[in-house]
């Protein structure tokens, strides 16, 4: 895909939808299951990046800031509000099942914790992400499917 990608002779906006249909399913594959933290996300905005000077061939030792390279690629920085949206929409599918899986998922499970700082759990960046306050008020949202795909609407609008 690098001579397509790097091609001059195609339009930008070609490259770009080349750089979505083929490139980011292979990145986002599995995204549903991550917990992403800030390490991770820098590193998915950093991939992102990458990917548009490559495209755009701007050489990393150019000063050129992500701003300035999004501009040049008339578009903006989605990759993120991508994942958490598909990792919503699963998760108020998996709520709404109430089997096995929505107990794995939730983390609630009895027994002993283990020792040092826990691991985040999906629902509580999901509930950062959505803005619910609550991670049980995000888990009845899900009960509701419109009132689920209006919070996810309005999380992808704000832009986080």
């Amino acid at each position: 895909m690098k001579t397509v990608l790097t091609n001059k002779n195609i339009s930008i906006r070609t490259r770009r939808r080349a750089l979505e249909c083929y490139i980011e399913p292979i990145l986002m594959y599995g995204c549903e299951a991550w917990t992403i933290s800030k390490q991770t996300q820098k590193k998915l905005e950093a991939t992102e990046m990458w990917f548009l000077r490559r495209m755009l061939r701007i050489s990393w030792t150019a000063k050129k800031t992500n701003d300035t390279v999004l501009e040049e690629a008339h578009t903006t920085s989605l990759l993120i509000s991508k994942i958490r949206k598909r990792q919503a929409t699963f998760f108020g599918h998996v709520m709404r099942r109430e089997k096995l899986e929505n107990l794995v998922t939730t983390g609630m499970l009895e027994g002993k914790r283990s020792r040092g700082k826990q691991r985040e759990k999906l629902i509580e960046g999901l509930t950062d992400w959505l803005k619910a306050g609550k991670s049980l008020e995000a888990i009845e949202a899900t009960k509701d499917r419109k009132k689920w795909r209006t919070m996810i609407a309005n999380a992808v609008k704000q832009g986080t």
